[in-house]
């Protein structure tokens, strides 16, 4: 007789799930339908039914997962759950190879780099390669660590890299390339391998070496993964040469949450599982405690839209619960207010802060908002992108604006002196002293040969502007195009924070005063017992939460708010213009941002927006929400 009553504990999917312990499973688990329970149960189960703990393997995506599904088994059952192999790929290759790594031609103590590392062993060899100062416009060492990760996350060139996610780096593909073989060999030479390699050779181990597979492989008699849409090739690989002798392998997961293809996960993982693994068994988690009906009913007919799925119908037995809004503005500023006021009046009725939550598809999205909440005094974290004022892009924009309205204002000119070529601390600080202490004019300082060239195009570009200007986003322009040289030459993202400086000239377009807006946008956030008082909140850490929904994924939150429900902003243009799959992902997105809420929905978007990118302006609401019934999406 068990000890846990597992048909009591659990619904009927659920107990299936746990109870099949034969063959290969493939269980789709729905948002909010218990994921995390199902296979706590199932690790609890095998071990009541008699296998040893430690021939099962739980793979997860991170040691914290792992952990605590291990501590909930163990609390469920007893201390055997803790003899079980919980953690994560890249844990389980590190112990595969300091156990085989030598037949792979590395030292079992072989070194592992941290990211720092692999990035100072970059530049060390674009040093050895470029002995001279490479030209503008090459790639920082942070940079070139990513895209040889992506490289080796994605099985791909590093020309399909550059010319796939960093185009502005195409012309160097040549370079690049050379560094990138000359990285890898240098890695195996001075046996060190960074977080990639272990995933890597542990593939390429299992493949070469049937003997050292069947070794490994015998060592687990039930293998389960958690998040299986989101594991890359190399991981799925591992996973078959792990599982294929006794195919007792059950992947969790939702194909419908699959959004992170930029970190190289594969969409197709989890859709080719069953033909990886002939005689799956497919079980489906469709009873939902999160949402209500309402908003399960929208969901579910906003992913019925996917070209490829594993079809489910999400449900729940709880009662009641209003349908998600569609709400349309004429502008941005019409749309932060509504966020704002209904914000407020749901404090009112004594909803927490820290209880509603505003998504949206890319960071500087949150830009106009942002300024909002900061003058509304409603305290606030960002998750995903950065804040607004924190973006140092940002900061060098309307440090020069500062000037131009302020002109002693010290900090702003230190810091606009400092984006100049050939100006140190030293000539900064006196500069500034003739500026704002001497009274000095733009045309009285002098500068040196190396910095001569900068200054005058500052000196061109302050003077061709007036901070007395009605046309607040013509000096935004007339700085940013100013900056533009800059901003390519200080960051590698330059083609990202851009979109981020179009947005902050978009901001401008409704104000009628530099220093208003200059005021607005540095408000102090509120901090004071009174404050949060007049705001209905608990405690000072009731804040709301602002996030991408790439960060927000595996969070709920009883009201959430979704921005720039703007075809052309979500789905972006991007997408858009690539079709398939990156339109399929921002479905998945959409999807994934919708779970989230447990009460309340809306989705909002302004209009008569001008996409430079696209050369149109944008005035429809998200295709995926527009093929939505009104009886499931209330428009206003």
């Amino acid at each position: 007789m068990k000890i846990i009553d597992y048909q009591n504990d659990l619904n009927p999917a659920q107990y299936e799930a746990v109870a099949t312990t034969s063959g290969p499973v493939l269980v789709i688990a729905g948002a909010g339908s218990g994921k995390t329970r199902t296979l706590t149960y199932r690790v609890a189960y095998l071990v009541e039914s008699g296998v040893r703990p430690d021939s099962i393997l739980l793979l997860t995506f991170t040691r914290r997962a792992a952990e605590e599904m291990l501590r909930r088994a163990a609390l469920l059952l007893d201390n055997r759950c803790d003899d079980v192999a919980g953690g994560t790929f890249h844990s389980f290759s590190h112990q595969v190879l300091r156990r085989f790594a030598g037949r792979l031609g590395f030292s079992p103590r072989f070194l592992i780099l941290d990211r720092s590392d692999c990035e100072a062993l970059v530049e060390n060899i674009r040093k050895e390669i470029m002995p001279i100062k490479p030209v503008k416009g090459f790639p920082r060492k942070q940079t070139i660590a990513s895209i040889f990760s992506a490289c080796a996350n994605k099985g791909a060139s590093v020309e399909a890299i550059l010319a796939d996610e960093y185009s502005q780096f195409l012309s160097h593909a040549s370079a690049l390339t050379e560094i990138y073989h000359a990285y890898t060999v240098r890695k195996q030479t001075e046996n060190l391998m960074d977080f990639d390699d272990l995933l890597l050779h542990t593939r390429a181990l299992l493949a070469a070496d049937e003997q050292t597979r069947q070794a490994v492989a015998s060592r687990y008699e039930y293998i389960m993964v958690d998040e299986y849409q989101d594991t890359n090739t190399v991981q799925a690989d591992i996973l078959k040469m792990l599982g294929r002798d006794h195919a007792n392998v059950m992947a969790v997961g939702d194909d419908c949450q699959s959004i992170y293809a930029f970190r190289g996960a594969n969409f197709e993982n989890i859709m080719r599982f069953p033909d990886v693994f002939p005689g799956t068994k497919i079980i489906r988690l469709e009873q939902n405690y999160r949402s209500t009906q309402p908003i399960l009913s929208m969901t579910n007919q906003l992913v019925n839209q996917a070209r490829r799925k594993y079809s489910k119908t999400l449900f729940t037995e709880a009662q009641g619960g209003q349908a998600p809004y569609l709400v349309r503005f004429g502008d941005e500023k019409s749309q932060s207010a509504f966020v704002v006021d209904t914000i407020r009046e749901l404090t009112a009725k004594g909803v927490y802060l820290s209880e509603i939550a505003v998504l949206f598809r890319a960071g500087f999205h949150s830009f106009d908002l942002e300024v909002e909440l900061t003058k509304a005094r409603m305290p606030y974290i960002k998750m995903g992108g950065f804040k607004f004022m924190e973006s140092a892009h940002i900061k060098d924009v309307l440090a020069h604006l500062r000037a131009l309205a302020w002109p002693n204002d010290r900090l702003s000119w230190l810091r606009i002196l400092a984006l100049l070529d050939g100006v140190g601390p030293k000539t900064a600080q006196k500069t500034v002293h003739n500026l704002c202490n001497l009274g000095a004019d733009l045309n009285s300082i002098k500068p040196g040969a190396a910095w001569k060239e900068g200054w005058e195009r500052l000196k061109g570009l302050l003077k061709s502007i007036s901070p007395a200007s009605p046309m607040v986003s013509n000096l935004g322009k007339a700085v940013v195009e100013y900056y533009e040289p800059i901003l390519k030459e200080q960051f590698d993202n330059w083609p990202k924070r851009a979109r981020d400086l179009e947005q902050l000239v978009f901001m401008m377009e409704r104000y009628d005063s530099l220093e208003r807006f200059l005021a607005d946008v540095t408000l102090e956030p509120p901090n004071t017992s009174s404050q949060e008082q007049a705001l209905s909140v608990s405690s000072s850490n009731d804040r709301l939460v602002l996030s991408t929904v790439h960060s927000a994924k595996g969070l709920e939150w009883d009201t959430v708010f979704v921005i720039w429900a703007l075809d052309g902003r979500f789905p972006s243009q991007h997408a858009i213009s690539r079709r398939d799959e990156a339109l399929e992902e921002e479905l998945r997105l959409m999807y994934v941002a919708s779970t989230r809420a447990k009460k309340r929905l809306y989705f909002t978007y302004p209009t008569d927006v001008f996409d430079p990118i696209a050369g149109e302006f944008l005035h429809h609401p998200s295709r995926f929400l527009s093929a939505v019934d009104s009886g499931r999406l209330r428009r206003l």
